[in-house]
């Protein structure tokens, strides 16, 4: 899987399955913009990986909730890389806790990063894609968007919105060459999982056929193929990636 000669932006990218979806891309030869919006330090130990392994990564900080930001980001990319051909929606916050008690302002602050953030990134992309009838677009869902999770009505809205976006783009881009898939990941080993005690992972363990967390490695792998020409023929697909969590 080859893509030398593609210019990718991973939103979120400078963590976690964010990190590994970038070094991954930038392995199979993409250029690759490593989005952050209040990390820089994480950020540049990405680009550092990446160029430690042969790889060309620049980094370019912006808030994906903020439309402004979104355009003036995307203006500088087409201007310094000359293109957009590879967009994979990463961002994302949790602000989590039970619908009767929750604030609006963590459903909004979690809506307008994962949903609305996608929406605003794929739009500012997809002009450059359709000028060059080529173009591909992964959003990262979750399995709490298509299983539903208690404690995240505001979490698991957006990572289902995600793929309703993605499958409504999926239709609407088909014709200039350009797919839309989503990537919905189960429980992956990150900072976020390290904060669960170990009788909590040892209980969502035996939630999960394959017993085992997944890591960003396989979210990564997952995000190359449909980026790569193996998955050209693909699009509007949710890939789960979650040990069999969900079926």
């Amino acid at each position: 899987m080859n893509l030398d000669g593609k210019v990718a932006v991973v939103t979120g990218g400078s963590r976690g399955i964010g990190r590994a979806i970038c070094i991954r891309l930038a392995s199979m030869g993409a250029l690759v913009y490593i989005n952050y919006v209040s990390r820089p330090a994480a950020a540049e130990e990405t680009q550092k990986f990446i160029h430690e392994a042969g790889g060309k990564a620049e980094i370019i900080g912006f808030d994906v909730a903020e439309s402004s930001d979104v355009q003036a980001a995307f203006k500088k990319i087409i201007a310094d890389a000359g293109s957009v051909d590879i967009l994979v929606n990463n961002a994302g916050i949790t602000r989590d806790g039970l619908m009767a008690r929750m604030k609006e302002s963590d459903w909004e602050e979690v809506i307008n990063t994962n949903l609305k953030g996608s929406f605003l990134c794929a739009k500012a992309a997809s002009r450059m894609m359709m000028k060059k009838k080529w173009g591909r677009i992964v959003n990262i869902s979750s399995v709490s968007g298509v299983a539903g999770n208690p404690g995240q009505v505001n979490y698991s809205a957006a990572k289902a919105g995600l793929i309703g976006l993605t499958k409504s783009m999926a239709r609407e881009y088909a014709s200039r060459n350009i797919t839309v898939n989503s990537v919905a990941p189960g429980y992956i080993e990150t900072e976020m999982t390290d904060l669960l005690d170990e009788k909590s992972q040892e209980q969502i363990k035996s939630e999960i056929p394959l017993a085992t967390f997944g890591r960003t490695e396989d979210v990564a792998g997952a995000v190359a193929y449909l980026v790569s020409d193996d998955g050209r023929y693909i699009t509007g697909q949710t890939l789960n990636v979650n040990g069999g969590m969900y079926m």
